[in-house]
């Protein structure tokens, strides 16, 4: 095991832009860091000195180290407060999101949206084209850009296959909106939906528009019918970070605070505790993936009501949590089962770290 404590600190902020075109649509908090744009440099902050109980770091370590984790990281007002590397990963190593993932197409879209290259009330047929699914053609024009974001198309979800989006494997089961479902397939097809929108498609309007703008790593890499974002664990966390200030990168807006708002809460009443792509807690009801059934209580128990999440196969989490003005990684192996989306790990993890915050 390799644990990295950040303890040293380095020149100040990076100095925000005073353009006033590149100003935030909505105040965000100007105490957050952003790291630079290249390079490894990354501000620290000491966990002592933010009130943390550094006895229970040995216990958060021992409980990451049991339940397989291998990169696991925490900003504090955008600065690096814990990092800790397990089964000789290294900062250096490109790790998969899953579904995690999710969360960067969703950034996508709206900044496809904003620059009014697609609408969310768009049909998807416009950009796919009539024969898409195996529906009628009334079927299939039904299903909006939008029901792809909120996992609400109606596709046949007792298919045998539900990653696969060959029109052959699209079938109707029942009007968009009415019912809520995790099925990959309609999601996968948001890139293509990006790929006709954009001049260039998708991954050059992703690396553009994004990628660049923030300083990620990675790449997507196509994995059967899954196209699966790797990075590093840094890279992660930028990511949490921009949307930890709203779609606000040091001072420049990429994202707009209608759509921001709109992708981070509920999208839909079927399953409250989903927005645009990403998981939502402190709501009072939720349903999980490959299921029909609706829980009662938060997602999350253990962990602050205004959380945000990306969530992937293996326990692949990205947290983004506003009142902490904190962002947190954990990337690797399943903990206790190889589940889609959110498990009982999440609540697991938040109870030990309740202990060191």
């Amino acid at each position: 095991m390799r644990a990295l404590f950040f303890m040293l600190m380095v020149l100040g902020l990076i100095a925000c832009s005073s353009d006033e075109t590149n100003a935030p649509e909505n105040p965000t908090d100007e105490s957050l860091y952003f790291p630079p744009l290249s390079g490894t440099e990354w501000a620290t902050s000491d966990p002592a000195d933010l009130g943390w109980n550094t006895a229970k770091i040995a216990e958060l370590e021992s409980f990451l180290t049991a339940t397989h984790t291998e990169a696991f990281l925490i900003l504090q007002n955008g600065k690096i407060t814990y990092e800790a590397y397990f089964n000789e990963k290294t900062a250096t190593d490109l790790f998969p999101w899953n579904s995690a993932g999710k969360t960067l197409t969703a950034f996508t879209v709206g900044i496809a949206a904003q620059q009014n290259l697609l609408d969310l009330n768009d049909k998807t047929t416009a950009y796919l084209g009539r024969g898409w699914t195996s529906m009628t053609a009334e079927q299939e024009d039904a299903i909006l850009i939008k029901n792809q974001l909120t996992m609400t198309s109606g596709g046949d979800f007792t298919a045998e296959n539900t990653v696969c989006y060959d029109p052959e494997c699209l079938y109707f089961k029942t009007a968009p909106d009415s019912e809520w479902y995790y099925y990959n397939a309609y999601y996968t097809l948001l890139q293509p939906v990006l790929d006709a929108a954009t001049s260039n498609g998708f991954e050059a309007f992703f690396e553009n528009e994004l990628k660049t703008k923030i300083g990620l790593d990675g790449r997507w890499v196509s994995l059967g019918y899954n196209n699966v974002y790797f990075s590093t664990a840094h890279s992660m966390a930028r990511f949490g970070l921009l949307n930890l200030n709203q779609g606000s990168w040091d001072g420049i807006q990429l994202l707009n605070s209608a759509y921001y708002e709109a992708m981070t809460t509920t999208s839909q009443e079927l399953n409250p505790a989903y927005g645009y792509l990403w998981w939502l807690n402190g709501k009072t009801h939720y349903q999980l993936p490959g299921s029909t059934q609706t829980f009662t209580g938060k997602l999350i128990p253990n962990a602050p009501d205004d959380l945000i999440a990306g969530l992937g196969a293996n326990d692949k989490k990205l947290y983004v949590i506003p009142s902490k003005k904190m962002v947190i990684v954990r990337l690797g192996p399943a903990a206790y089962s190889e589940d889609l989306g959110p498990t009982s790990y999440d609540n697991d993890l938040w109870g030990v770290l309740n202990e060191v915050f």
